[in-house]
Protein backbone atom coordinates (compact mmCIF):
# COMPACT_ATOMS: atom_id res chain seq x y z
CA UNK A 1 0.00 0.00 0.00
CA UNK A 2 1.23 3.38 -1.23
CA UNK A 3 2.00 6.19 1.75
CA UNK A 4 -0.75 8.06 -0.04
CA UNK A 5 -3.10 5.76 0.46
CA UNK A 6 -2.53 4.46 4.07
CA UNK A 7 -2.63 8.26 4.90
CA UNK A 8 -5.84 8.82 3.52
CA UNK A 9 -7.26 5.44 4.88
CA UNK A 10 -6.05 6.77 8.22
CA UNK A 11 -8.01 9.90 7.86
CA UNK A 12 -11.14 8.44 6.98
CA UNK A 13 -10.66 6.49 10.30
CA UNK A 14 -9.98 9.16 12.34
CA UNK A 15 -12.77 11.33 10.61
CA UNK A 16 -15.51 8.71 11.64
CA UNK A 17 -13.89 8.10 15.11
CA UNK A 18 -13.93 11.97 15.58
CA UNK A 19 -18.01 11.67 14.15
CA UNK A 20 -18.80 9.07 16.40
CA UNK A 21 -17.51 10.77 19.77
CA UNK A 22 -19.32 13.27 18.56
CA UNK A 23 -22.55 11.94 18.70
CA UNK A 24 -21.87 10.20 21.78
CA UNK A 25 -21.58 13.49 23.60
CA UNK A 26 -24.46 15.18 22.34
CA UNK A 27 -27.53 14.93 24.67
CA UNK A 28 -30.67 13.93 21.95
CA UNK A 29 -33.66 15.75 23.85
CA UNK A 30 -36.76 14.83 22.59
CA UNK A 31 -39.46 17.73 22.32
CA UNK A 32 -42.89 18.25 20.21
CA UNK A 33 -42.41 22.12 19.16
CA UNK A 34 -46.50 22.37 19.59
CA UNK A 35 -46.87 23.18 22.75
CA UNK A 36 -46.28 27.17 22.95
CA UNK A 37 -45.31 29.01 24.71
CA UNK A 38 -43.39 26.19 26.48
CA UNK A 39 -42.21 24.76 22.69
CA UNK A 40 -42.94 25.88 19.51
CA UNK A 41 -41.58 25.32 15.73
CA UNK A 42 -41.00 29.02 14.45
CA UNK A 43 -41.25 29.24 10.02
CA UNK A 44 -37.63 29.11 9.77
CA UNK A 45 -37.89 25.44 11.28
CA UNK A 46 -36.03 26.76 14.72
CA UNK A 47 -37.42 25.15 18.15
CA UNK A 48 -38.18 28.15 20.80
CA UNK A 49 -39.89 28.15 23.68
CA UNK A 50 -39.36 27.82 27.92
CA UNK A 51 -38.44 24.22 27.04
CA UNK A 52 -35.96 24.68 24.68
CA UNK A 53 -34.11 27.00 26.53
CA UNK A 54 -34.12 25.23 29.34
CA UNK A 55 -32.87 22.29 27.45
CA UNK A 56 -30.24 24.37 26.50
CA UNK A 57 -28.98 25.27 29.52
CA UNK A 58 -28.83 21.77 31.10
CA UNK A 59 -26.61 20.58 27.68
CA UNK A 60 -24.31 23.64 28.37
CA UNK A 61 -23.99 22.91 31.89
CA UNK A 62 -23.56 19.04 31.43
CA UNK A 63 -20.78 20.20 28.92
CA UNK A 64 -22.66 18.02 26.05
CA UNK A 65 -23.94 19.63 22.48
CA UNK A 66 -27.44 20.05 22.71
CA UNK A 67 -29.33 17.64 20.18
CA UNK A 68 -33.02 18.36 19.86
CA UNK A 69 -35.42 15.90 18.17
CA UNK A 70 -38.82 16.56 17.15
CA UNK A 71 -41.64 13.48 18.64
CA UNK A 72 -45.34 13.38 17.99
CA UNK A 73 -46.47 13.89 21.86
CA UNK A 74 -48.12 10.26 22.08
CA UNK A 75 -44.82 8.82 20.73
CA UNK A 76 -42.52 10.26 23.00
CA UNK A 77 -42.23 7.31 26.27
CA UNK A 78 -41.98 4.50 23.16
CA UNK A 79 -39.37 6.68 21.50
CA UNK A 80 -37.31 7.58 24.85
CA UNK A 81 -37.60 3.55 25.46
CA UNK A 82 -36.22 2.65 21.86
CA UNK A 83 -33.43 5.12 22.60
CA UNK A 84 -34.57 7.62 19.95
CA UNK A 85 -33.53 10.21 22.25
CA UNK A 86 -31.73 10.30 25.49
CA UNK A 87 -34.17 12.53 27.44
CA UNK A 88 -37.48 14.21 27.08
CA UNK A 89 -38.64 18.06 28.09
CA UNK A 90 -41.82 18.17 27.09
CA UNK A 91 -44.15 19.34 29.87
CA UNK A 92 -44.38 15.99 30.90
CA UNK A 93 -45.66 15.49 34.17
CA UNK A 94 -44.41 13.80 37.00
CA UNK A 95 -47.11 11.18 37.45
CA UNK A 96 -46.67 7.69 39.25
CA UNK A 97 -48.13 5.70 36.47
CA UNK A 98 -45.41 6.86 33.84
CA UNK A 99 -42.88 6.33 36.88
CA UNK A 100 -44.02 2.30 36.51
CA UNK A 101 -42.18 2.75 32.74
CA UNK A 102 -39.15 5.50 33.22
CA UNK A 103 -38.07 8.14 35.86
CA UNK A 104 -38.18 11.53 36.06
CA UNK A 105 -35.61 14.51 37.36
CA UNK A 106 -36.64 17.18 40.02
CA UNK A 107 -39.39 19.00 38.54
CA UNK A 108 -38.73 22.48 36.16
CA UNK A 109 -42.08 23.82 36.93
CA UNK A 110 -45.35 22.53 38.17
CA UNK A 111 -48.88 24.74 37.22
CA UNK A 112 -52.63 23.42 37.36
CA UNK A 113 -54.94 22.11 34.84
CA UNK A 114 -58.33 24.25 34.00
CA UNK A 115 -61.18 24.46 31.91
CA UNK A 116 -61.86 26.34 29.27
CA UNK A 117 -65.27 27.47 27.21
CA UNK A 118 -67.01 30.07 25.81
CA UNK A 119 -67.70 32.70 28.65
CA UNK A 120 -71.43 32.47 30.59
CA UNK A 121 -71.58 28.74 28.46
CA UNK A 122 -74.88 28.03 30.47
CA UNK A 123 -72.98 24.89 31.79
CA UNK A 124 -71.01 24.53 34.98
CA UNK A 125 -67.59 23.01 35.11
CA UNK A 126 -68.48 19.67 36.66
CA UNK A 127 -69.48 16.19 36.24
CA UNK A 128 -72.99 16.95 36.20
CA UNK A 129 -72.52 20.70 34.32
CA UNK A 130 -70.58 18.61 31.52
CA UNK A 131 -72.95 15.54 31.56
CA UNK A 132 -73.58 15.15 27.37
CA UNK A 133 -70.64 17.86 26.51
CA UNK A 134 -67.52 17.44 24.24
CA UNK A 135 -64.21 18.03 25.41
CA UNK A 136 -61.03 18.44 23.59
CA UNK A 137 -58.31 17.10 25.23
CA UNK A 138 -54.56 15.98 24.01
CA UNK A 139 -54.14 12.47 23.78
CA UNK A 140 -52.16 10.43 26.08
CA UNK A 141 -51.57 13.38 28.26
CA UNK A 142 -52.30 13.94 32.06
CA UNK A 143 -55.47 15.86 31.01
CA UNK A 144 -56.82 12.85 29.07
CA UNK A 145 -56.22 10.91 32.42
CA UNK A 146 -58.38 13.54 34.05
CA UNK A 147 -60.96 14.21 31.98
CA UNK A 148 -62.06 10.22 31.59
CA UNK A 149 -62.41 10.38 35.33
CA UNK A 150 -64.05 13.55 36.36
CA UNK A 151 -66.53 13.62 34.28
CA UNK A 152 -67.82 10.33 33.07
CA UNK A 153 -70.86 11.94 31.02
CA UNK A 154 -68.84 13.96 29.00
CA UNK A 155 -67.57 12.69 25.48
CA UNK A 156 -64.09 12.88 25.76
CA UNK A 157 -62.68 14.16 22.28
CA UNK A 158 -58.94 12.93 21.65
CA UNK A 159 -56.42 15.09 19.26
CA UNK A 160 -52.96 14.73 18.60
CA UNK A 161 -51.62 18.48 19.23
CA UNK A 162 -53.46 20.68 21.72
CA UNK A 163 -53.47 23.28 18.59
CA UNK A 164 -56.03 21.01 17.04
CA UNK A 165 -58.36 21.18 20.81
CA UNK A 166 -58.10 24.80 20.77
CA UNK A 167 -59.00 24.86 17.26
CA UNK A 168 -61.98 23.23 17.25
CA UNK A 169 -62.98 24.75 20.67
CA UNK A 170 -63.04 28.05 18.64
CA UNK A 171 -64.88 26.42 15.38
CA UNK A 172 -67.88 25.63 18.34
CA UNK A 173 -67.15 21.87 17.53
CA UNK A 174 -66.54 21.59 21.44
CA UNK A 175 -68.12 22.60 24.40
CA UNK A 176 -64.98 22.79 26.54
CA UNK A 177 -61.49 21.70 26.65
CA UNK A 178 -59.27 20.67 28.96
CA UNK A 179 -55.15 21.38 29.76
CA UNK A 180 -52.56 23.28 31.92
CA UNK A 181 -54.11 26.64 32.71
CA UNK A 182 -51.04 28.54 32.18
CA UNK A 183 -50.32 26.87 28.69
CA UNK A 184 -54.02 27.85 27.98
CA UNK A 185 -53.65 31.67 29.71
CA UNK A 186 -50.60 32.34 26.85
CA UNK A 187 -51.31 30.23 24.00
CA UNK A 188 -55.30 30.19 23.64
CA UNK A 189 -56.84 33.32 25.64
CA UNK A 190 -53.94 35.70 25.52
CA UNK A 191 -54.05 35.58 21.45
CA UNK A 192 -56.77 36.50 19.41
CA UNK A 193 -58.21 33.30 18.65
CA UNK A 194 -59.43 33.01 22.10
CA UNK A 195 -61.29 35.94 22.41
CA UNK A 196 -64.75 35.06 24.22
CA UNK A 197 -63.48 31.93 25.97
CA UNK A 198 -62.68 32.00 29.58
CA UNK A 199 -61.54 29.41 32.34
CA UNK A 200 -64.24 27.06 33.33
CA UNK A 201 -64.36 26.29 37.25
CA UNK A 202 -61.33 25.62 39.30
CA UNK A 203 -57.90 24.34 39.19
CA UNK A 204 -57.81 21.32 38.66
CA UNK A 205 -57.34 18.90 42.43
CA UNK A 206 -56.29 15.80 41.01
CA UNK A 207 -52.33 14.36 41.73
CA UNK A 208 -53.22 10.89 40.83
CA UNK A 209 -53.78 11.74 37.16
CA UNK A 210 -51.75 15.61 37.46
CA UNK A 211 -48.70 14.19 38.94
CA UNK A 212 -46.89 16.30 41.12
CA UNK A 213 -44.88 18.82 38.06
CA UNK A 214 -43.19 18.28 34.97
CA UNK A 215 -39.79 17.29 34.47
CA UNK A 216 -37.27 15.61 32.57
CA UNK A 217 -38.25 12.25 31.83
CA UNK A 218 -35.69 9.68 31.40
CA UNK A 219 -34.80 5.89 31.32
CA UNK A 220 -34.64 4.03 34.37
CA UNK A 221 -30.98 2.76 34.28
CA UNK A 222 -30.23 6.15 33.79
CA UNK A 223 -29.75 7.50 37.02
CA UNK A 224 -26.44 9.03 36.77
CA UNK A 225 -27.77 11.41 34.03
CA UNK A 226 -31.34 11.86 35.80
CA UNK A 227 -29.49 13.02 39.35
CA UNK A 228 -27.01 15.49 37.38
CA UNK A 229 -29.77 17.20 35.61
CA UNK A 230 -31.65 17.51 38.07
CA UNK A 231 -29.60 19.29 40.40
CA UNK A 232 -28.59 21.82 37.12
CA UNK A 233 -32.26 22.64 37.96
CA UNK A 234 -32.00 23.21 41.64
CA UNK A 235 -28.85 25.43 40.59
CA UNK A 236 -30.49 27.56 38.19
CA UNK A 237 -33.46 28.43 40.87
CA UNK A 238 -30.82 29.39 42.94
CA UNK A 239 -28.41 31.87 40.76
CA UNK A 240 -31.35 33.39 38.42
CA UNK A 241 -30.91 31.95 35.68
CA UNK A 242 -34.55 30.43 35.79
CA UNK A 243 -36.34 33.70 36.55
CA UNK A 244 -34.42 34.92 33.90
CA UNK A 245 -36.08 32.51 31.56
CA UNK A 246 -39.47 32.34 33.57
CA UNK A 247 -39.40 35.97 33.03
CA UNK A 248 -39.21 36.33 28.92
CA UNK A 249 -42.04 34.05 28.86
CA UNK A 250 -44.32 34.83 31.70
CA UNK A 251 -45.80 36.86 34.19
CA UNK A 252 -45.70 35.01 37.51
CA UNK A 253 -43.57 31.95 39.11
CA UNK A 254 -44.27 28.66 37.49
CA UNK A 255 -41.88 26.87 39.46
CA UNK A 256 -44.84 25.93 42.10
CA UNK A 257 -44.46 25.27 45.64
Amino acid sequence: MSIKKLIIMLTTVASFALAGIAHADALRVGVEGAYPPFSKKEADGSLTGFDIDIAKEVCKRLGRECELVEQEWDGMIPALLAKKFDTIIASMSITEERKKKIDFTAKYYNTPAMLVAKENPGFEGTAAGLKGKKIGVQRATTHQCSAEKLYPGAEIVLYSTQDEVYQDLASGRLDAQLSDSLQSLEGFLGVDAGKGFAFLGDALDDIDCQGVGAGFAVRKEDSELRDAMSQIILDMRADGTYKAFNDKYFKVDIYGS
